[in-house]
């Protein structure tokens, strides 16, 4: 694999060249290769043959705008992280935003203008690739370098943890720890994401089972991506796994964005359904933020709803976020699904969610993501009444 391909390349387009050449300066002090342009047959051009890691796009430009790039981007199934640059108000930023990821886009962070050098280097920051290759993930499977934490989910209506999500981590010889958003667009793009997969799937169901065995009632659950969903084995391979575990696939949940749901629809119908006959769960991830969720609860087998984040964290100062909330646990209560919501940060989130009736909570609030060694004691000293302490 050519050892530029995943490097980290900026690509800009605004018509203020004088912002792009500060740009153009700070990214490439921060490690970034970057082409700026302010013509949108060049940038699309470059898109679709440079590969950026990064986009960085005006969405008020005189000659085309953001929404228009947004939609291009889309159909070329551009891989690039999405951050708009803007002076336009917050709700047409949160309009933009909904919009590319329901196109399926990667979208980062918004960098309103003017733009501020040290939000700038912030952003960047977040976003550098710090140029790992497909050679890395294969030594990190081989080398046992990727492990496991767990984030517990509350069960709101007993107070009670029960259940907790298995959070794949790469402890990196040279970078640290690389959390998943960093290296499983590589695991996709390599084609090394089933043997993530499995990994995860492997070590989930194992703990999952000592966990049992010590009397502890913990469902666990794990991500798995759209391109795993492509694999018609799929359910075979993870059912190997209980096997060899000795768990049954019922203490287990499988996450599935929301997005990845809506690709190709006969194949993942055919999959989900195979996990759920074998005694899986399935939940459908981030949900709210993709244009077909309705249709996706109607077609496909899923088990259980999980409440995006954005609609959570915003409750208490948005009353539109608090009504798209209370409408999806109705919602999930009368389909006879699980509702959870994640992103809950703060004591308020909590108490809104319990009283909306949602059946579990997942977040900061509740605890960090831990070491498995650490559930256990987490879950005694939750259920001896003192809650958040323990964390």
């Amino acid at each position: 694999m050519a050892d530029d391909l995943f490097g980290d390349r900026l690509l800009v387009i605004d018509d203020d060249l004088a912002l792009g050449s500060i740009i153009k300066k700070v990214a490439a002090a921060s490690g970034f290769q970057v082409v700026v342009s302010d013509n949108a047959a060049a940038f699309m051009n470059a898109a679709r043959l440079w590969h950026p890691s990064v986009v960085m796009l005006d969405l008020k430009m005189p000659d085309t705008d953001g929404i228009q790039l947004l939609r291009q981007l889309a159909a070329d199934k551009c891989a690039a992280t999405v951050v708009l640059t803007s002076g336009a108000d917050g709700k047409v930023l949160d309009s933009a935003l909904q919009l590319g990821r329901e196109r399926g886009l990667q979208m980062g962070e918004v960098l309103p203008k003017p733009i501020r050098v040290e939000g700038l280097r912030q952003c960047l920051a977040t976003h550098k690739r710090r140029r790992l290759h497909g050679d890395d993930l294969e030594v990190a499977l081989a080398e046992d370098q990727l492990y496991l934490e767990y984030q517990p989910k509350l069960d709101c209506r007993l107070g009670r943890i029960t259940g907790a999500e298995a959070l794949v981590r790469w402890r990196h010889p040279s970078h640290g720890i690389i959390p998943p958003d960093r290296f499983i667009w590589l695991a996709e793009e390599t084609a090394l994401i089933h043997r993530v997969t499995d990994r995860v799937m492997r070590e989930a169901a194992a703990q999952a089972a000592r966990w049992r065995a010590d009397g502890l009632a913990i469902e666990v659950a794990i991500n798995i991506s759209a391109k795993d969903v492509e694999d018609i084995d799929l359910p075979d391979r993870l059912e190997q796994h209980c096997r060899a575990a000795a768990i049954d696939p019922s203490f287990l949940t499988l996450e599935l964005t929301e997005t990845g749901a809506m690709r190709e629809a006969v194949q993942m119908m055919d999959v989900l359904t195979r996990l759920r006959i074998k005694g899986f769960k399935l939940s459908i991830d981030d949900f709210g933020t993709g244009y077909s969720s309705l249709v996706q609860l109607q077609k496909m087998p899923f088990s259980e709803i999980k409440i995006d984040r954005s609609f959570v964290m915003a409750m208490a100062d948005n009353s539109g976020c608090r009504v798209i909330v209370e409408i999806v646990v109705d919602l999930a209560r009368k389909l006879g699904l699980t509702s959870i919501a994640e992103g809950v940060e703060d004591a308020a989130a909590l108490a809104v969610l319990t009283e909306l009736g949602c059946d579990l909570a997942q977040g900061y609030h509740v605890a960090r993501p831990m070491e498995p060694a650490r559930i256990a004691p987490f879950v005694a000293q939750y259920e001896a009444g003192l809650g958040r302490t323990a964390a």
